[in-house]
């Protein structure tokens, strides 16, 4: 069985492949300072209390906090007796390398869903991905990683808000029943649910006219199905496009020998 992990700014996800479905999927707060042994113990009782029983024989990390990938190799060889892949690794394979500036560090989530998304649905695609950052991710034809767009992700905008502004509360991300709001709650929520349905649209529209062919729009992340409500923004929504991802690209080191 493989164990994908997927390590963002904010929070560690970890899923059981069995070769044919995701068993798990668990998630944790990211946290440089947790040691291979504290992973350890927080991921045997969770399994333990969802009554699973996995013997892990293969682990893939994808990491965008490069200080939390030793103790993850620690948790991988102590616990499972496995040497980790770790994407954007040299050793780590990629079905399609990626066509950006030379010196250029993709990061490794980026691959991920390039590869995942590819596997789906082909290529010329928009992946849009709601994390700690909003990120768009174009997807060449052939399946590689072409370039894209990072912007502020929405908590992130909403938090900076509540920070900088003392009147401002601290609100959640809803959809919100009107475009003019009534109270601070309401024109809040509005401003960052009706401004970043815009910056998806205009930057995919954008996106679309630079590369000069028909393109697919895949939504993905935490608040894609939210956002998937404002308007016809995707062409499909996948909860699961990172660790599909890390599975295609595993199987794609096994194949070469590499994994």
């Amino acid at each position: 069985m493989l164990l994908c992990i997927d390590c963002g700014n904010t929070n560690t996800v970890f899923s059981i492949w069995d070769g044919a479905r995701f068993l798990c999927t668990l998630r944790t707060a990211t946290e440089h300072t947790r040691t291979a042994d504290q992973y350890f113990t927080w991921f045997s009782t969770l399994i333990a209390h969802h009554r699973i029983e996995a013997e892990i024989t293969d682990v893939i990390i994808s990491s965008t906090v490069p200080r939390v990938v030793f103790n993850l190799r620690v948790f991988a060889d102590r616990y499972f007796g496995a040497r980790p892949l770790v994407v954007g690794k040299p050793e780590c394979l990629l079905p399609r390398p990626p066509r950006v500036d030379a010196g250029t560090n993709v990061g490794p989530d980026r691959l991920v869903n390039a590869a995942g998304a590819h596997n789906r649905h082909g290529g010329d695609l928009i992946v849009v991905d709601f994390g700690t950052a909003t990120t768009f991710d174009v997807v060449a034809h052939d399946g590689a990683y072409v370039g894209g767009v990072i912007a502020p992700g929405v908590n992130l905008s909403l938090e900076a808000l509540h920070m900088s502004a003392a009147a401002l509360p601290h609100v959640d991300v809803t959809k919100p029943q009107a475009v003019i709001g009534t109270n601070t709650v309401a024109c809040m929520q509005s401003g960052v649910f009706w401004g970043y349905v815009g910056l998806v649209r205009e930057i995919c529209t954008r996106i679309r006219g630079e590369y000069d062919a028909p393109m697919r729009i895949v939504g993905t992340g935490g608040l894609a199905p939210l956002f998937a409500q404002g308007d016809v923004l995707f062409d499909t929504v996948e909860d699961d496009l990172t660790m599909h991802g890390l599975t295609v690209i595993h199987a794609y080191n096994k194949a070469n020998g590499a994994a």
